[in-house]
């Protein structure tokens, strides 16, 4: 008997196909805004960290800026009036260190020309060492007091290579110029268009990822708000108190190492040397007491920066344990550079706050959050 069903509905059909060419546009739009945002970012890959760079200094500086804003109103010389505060804020100390460092290779070749004429003449301390100083003086003696021996050695240096070496670091310092001038762009852009950039990367966030994609935005900026204080206002501190007691013991340029020490103290454990190379500088000019003083305030001011305050100010912020701070800092410091010491936290907090949002327990089920939805 022949089956005389009727067909399928024109209009099952049409629906059916609409439903699948709907899929197939998802999926090509989101493959293309893929592919688009790939290109992007390999299109800008030498100048993504002046870009980061730009949004590290807005998100640290964001807090005030909002304050003078609520105070004076908006207006367009606000953000440029911050933005020449932060160029002055690494300009003026970088060209301090500049001419402190032509002053002293104006001095170093002076020393070099009298080193060739006269020698290298023994310490006073040499003498009176407890162990093996008979040993060390025969050597200073017959090595860095003979001027022949001195001046072959300086001869023998390389003078084209280092004259190579000085194109190579004029080179880097022009293109690190250049990328800080667009990190002040885009804090000038960023400042100037915060509340619209901050609204659109709430509700992206939120179409992205849902309630925790806000969390995970609020992590981050939290662990850069804590890397500010804990890095650079402690490493500014710890460069501050050992200036003085640079000062104050007879360093030789106390304020150029009061400024590498702060630099220096910005990544934990990393001022030991600065600390300790004044302290030798010290102790080459016969001053025992003040190397002793230098090294027993300097251990002790690190101390404490590195193991109470800086845990309190970063993991505090973020609600992470320090080895995770630490990592982040260390890690990131050797992945990123000096941009990894903000993107390194900032990239622990994120995953600290998965990792506790995966493995945190239901009170009112009593099971863990991954099985909130079993």
């Amino acid at each position: 008997m022949t089956d005389f069903s009727p067909p399928p509905s024109p209009d099952t059909i049409t629906v059916e196909a609409s439903a699948s060419t709907g899929t197939i546009q998802r999926r090509a739009r989101g493959f293309l805004a893929l592919f688009f945002v790939a290109i992007g970012l390999y299109t800008l890959k030498g100048f993504l960290p002046a870009l980061l760079w730009g949004c590290v200094f807005a998100i640290s500086i964001w807090p005030l800026y909002r304050r003078a804003e609520l105070r004076l109103g908006r207006s367009d010389w606000l953000p440029m009036v911050f933005t020449l505060a932060v160029a002055l804020i690494f300009l003026v100390p970088v060209s301090l260190v500049g001419v402190k460092v032509a002053d002293e290779a104006r001095s170093a070749l002076e020393w070099i020309d009298d080193v060739r004429n006269n020698g290298i003449p023994m310490p006073e301390w040499v003498p009176h060492l407890p162990f093996l100083s008979a040993q060390a003086t025969n050597w200073w003696q017959n090595h860095m007091t003979s001027p022949q021996r001195l001046s072959h050695l300086l001869h023998s240096v390389d003078v084209g290579h280092g004259m190579q070496m000085t194109k190579q670091v004029g080179s880097q310092l022009a293109r690190r110029g250049t990328l800080f001038a667009f990190s002040l762009l885009t804090l000038f852009f960023l400042l100037k268009d915060g509340d619209s950039v901050i609204r659109k990367c709430l509700l992206g966030s939120q179409r992205l990822f849902g309630e925790q994609g806000e969390s995970l935005a609020k992590q981050m900026i939290s662990s850069v708000h804590g890397t500010l204080a804990g890095l650079v206002l402690v490493g500014l501190g710890e460069g501050a108190i050992m200036g003085i007691v640079y000062m104050a013991t007879g360093a030789p340029q106390p304020l150029l190492f009061a400024m590498v020490t702060a630099v220096a103290a910005m990544i934990p454990f990393l001022a030991w040397p600065t600390v300790g190379l004044v302290a030798l500088l010290l102790l080459a000019k016969s001053s025992m007491i003040g190397a002793i003083v230098v090294s027993a305030i300097g251990s002790v001011v690190i101390f404490i920066a590195d193991h109470f305050i800086r845990p309190a100010l970063i993991g505090g912020s973020t609600k992470m344990p320090f080895l995770w701070v630490l990592l982040g800092i260390l890690g990131g410091a050797e992945t990123w550079g000096l941009l990894g010491l903000f993107l390194g936290p900032a990239i622990m907090a994120a995953l600290h706050l998965l990792w506790t949002l995966w493995t945190e327990v239901n009170p009112r089920k009593g099971v863990y959050a991954e099985d909130k939805g079993s």
